[in-house]
């Protein structure tokens, strides 16, 4: 079988365009720092910033993101403590890749689809009011479900679970850019957007991001102090 080993297209629309990986990814990113040059974001942030944009190639998303204060520190810490990472679908599970943590995604499981029949729910919600106080002091990360910010809404106010971080970024027309308001006005630890943009790439994106500053010796010294 014969290997392509071209470091050049042929058709004409792709001409001048890379054709190797590493190539294409600093293209990206190099288009990336380019638009955001402009937009004087926090240090603390643009690595986040810089994942999602370049996992949605949506710019706009420099400009909706809403990343609490701590929340890189404490999603930083989160990995580094080792703590497992809690997603609402698979997608979102096999997006995160960055990390050595234990990803957990039971929305398959029979518990909690008998659950979600039972309450009349989501598979989602369901799961995350199963798994109730393993949530707390993890990463919680939802793509998909805007019913699940919802479930983590109430968790928090009748049971006080306290996840270290929410990764809240589900997209979608119906509830999706509510519950992600309404988590941003929460007194939990967040990262999400205003809008119904959002998905299972952008929220890995934030996820690996963090898992990515999680090796960085500099910060992981700061968090430490």
């Amino acid at each position: 079988m014969n290997h392509p080993t071209n470091t050049e297209w042929s058709h004409p629309l792709a001409e001048g365009l890379p054709a190797g990986g590493a190539d294409i990814e600093r293209r990206s990113h190099a288009i990336i720092d380019e638009k955001l040059a402009g937009l004087d974001l926090p240090a603390t942030i643009l690595p986040v910033v810089r994942r999602v944009v370049h996992a949605s190639a949506d710019v706009s998303f420099a400009e909706t993101l809403r990343i609490n204060p701590e929340a890189i520190e404490r999603g930083v810490r989160a990995i580094r403590d080792g703590r497992p990472i809690f997603c609402d679908v698979r997608m979102l599970q096999a997006g995160i890749t960055r990390s050595e943590c234990e990803v957990v995604c039971r929305i398959r499981d029979d518990e909690i689809i008998a659950a979600a029949k039972a309450a009349g729910c989501t598979r989602a919600a369901a799961a995350f009011e199963l798994m109730g106080e393993q949530l707390n002091g993890s990463i919680v990360a939802v793509g998909n479900a805007p019913t699940a910010i919802w479930k983590l809404l109430e968790l928090a106010e009748t049971r006080n679970i306290r996840p270290a971080v929410v990764v809240g970024l589900p997209v979608g027309f119906v509830g999706a850019a509510e519950s992600k308001q309404a988590l941003a006005e929460s007194d939990l630890c967040s990262i999400t957007n205003v809008g119904p943009r959002g998905g299972s790439p952008v929220a890995a994106a934030a996820v690996n991001a963090l898992a990515v500053l999680a090796k960085d010796t500099t910060l992981n010294k700061r968090t430490d102090e």
